[in-house]
């Protein structure tokens, strides 16, 4: 079954930063610097305004006035003599702060023009744009019939260089205040053009008022046009939702879809970041234990080495001259003698080595001694794992490739 085509009219004023610049809409900057336009089909567009009719860029002729200037000319024809009075009303009431310039009118975004969307489907399909520009003209001309004495279009363009095409449409409402002065008045022009709230018995607010119903009756006649031309179009509004969606939405919820994609697989990353953190963590005091174990352990050595190396050269030593003394006399008595000499010997010797080990002892735990050799151990250590983890990864470069997609955002983050 053929799934059906939405037709989209999405209205504004302002965004995030102010009010809507027309330059967009007929271009009227430097197109390279937007990745979104496709500055090979530029040329193809086309443009409208109240004052120079159609524009078609594939002409090779030069427009005469942008759409900033169009707007410009129009408010100060249409609104000058308001502002005028206005600003005469407000030296009288010694409010000259106040007094404003018609070019500020359009930066206001309760006076400034308001912008519509019209599009028919999404990036996912769309139709001719001979058949969206007919439509649309069909749709301006039956605006203009109903609503052309309070609401006036200022220009429009069609953009054939983005991915759907679509056109931008800048309109003006206006009606006479109190003192008989035409200004932008929406409420007002809509009230006269006969348009009621929603709903009557409540009070008019932001959920309530005549706006809303000039935006279903222009939808209405939208998507009546879009149905003479034979397109299948769905005729129910749908407020969100993932069936239908309009360009600015579609792109909000693919970002959407795609951020949420990115969280998972940061979620993921975090966890497996933060196992490594703990293992990064874990080898740094098995390091640190190591490096005090080992030196602990190195000191009982070099002790017992000390010890036992220069007791047995001692020993050898005295041994050897007891030995000799020995053997020169034959005196009993003088070999008693001799071995109860060599005896106290011995034991001068070995008091003395102790006296030696503690002093080496002492030095080895000064606290001082000790960082300086636990840290040079400590470093030989983290050398020695570096290496080893050195060799690891490059046999793992070595191998078959499977996480690309996590090996990129890792890549791009040791870049930042």
């Amino acid at each position: 079954m053929k799934k059906q085509m939405r037709a989209t009219r999405h209205n504004g004023r302002s965004g995030v930063h102010g009010t809507y610049d027309p330059k967009h809409n007929d271009r009227d900057f430097n197109v390279k610097n937007s990745d979104h336009i496709k500055e090979t089909l530029t040329d193809r567009n086309v443009y409208w305004d109240c004052y120079q009719g159609y524009y078609f860029p594939s002409s090779g002729k030069e427009r005469q006035y942008s759409f900033s200037e169009v707007e410009k000319f129009y408010y100060r024809e249409h609104y000058s003599d308001h502002v005028f009075a206005q600003n005469q009303r407000n030296e009288e009431a010694r409010h000259s702060e106040r007094n404003r310039k018609t070019e500020d009118l359009l930066k206001n975004k309760k006076t400034c023009p308001e912008e519509s969307l019209l599009q028919l489907g999404n990036i996912d399909g769309t139709v001719p744009p001979g058949v969206l520009a007919q439509i649309s003209a069909e749709y301006f001309e039956e605006f203009g019939k109903r609503f052309g004495s309070h609401i006036h279009i200022l220009d429009w363009a069609l953009h054939l260089d983005e991915t759907t095409p679509h056109i931008h449409e800048r309109h003006v409402f206006d009606a006479l205040n109190e003192y008989g002065e035409l200004c932008p008045m929406q409420d007002k022009a809509l009230a006269e053009l006969g348009f009621e709230l929603p709903d009557p018995a409540k009070e008019k607010g932001r959920y309530n008022n005549r706006k809303m119903s000039f935006d279903a009756e222009c939808r209405r006649i939208f998507l009546e046009i879009c149905k003479k031309h034979g397109l299948d179009i769905d005729m129910e509004p749908i407020y969100g939702g993932k069936s239908y969606l309009e360009k600015a939405d579609y792109i909000a919820q693919k970002l959407r879809d795609e951020n949420e994609k990115l969280t998972a697989e940061n979620k993921q990353l975090r966890n497996e970041n933060d196992d490594l953190v703990m293992k990064i963590s874990d080898v740094k005091q098995f390091l640190d234990d190591v490096a005090v174990d080992a030196y602990e352990k190195a000191c009982e050595v070099v002790t017992d080495t000390v010890r036992s190396e220069t007791q047995k050269a001692d020993v050898e030593l005295i041994a050897d001259y007891e030995d000799r003394i020995i053997r020169s006399s034959s005196s009993p008595e003088v070999k008693r003698i001799a071995a109860k000499i060599f005896a106290g010997i011995k034991d001068l010797f070995a008091k003395a080595a102790e006296k030696i080990l503690g002093s080496i002892r002492r030095t080895l735990a000064d606290p001082a001694v000790k960082e300086k050799n636990i840290s040079a151990i400590r470093e030989k250590n983290r050398e020695s794992v570096l290496a080893k983890l050195a060799h690891f990864r490059k046999e793992a470069d070595c191998a078959p490739k499977t996480h690309d997609t996590t090996k990129h955002i890792l890549k791009e983050g040791e870049r930042s």
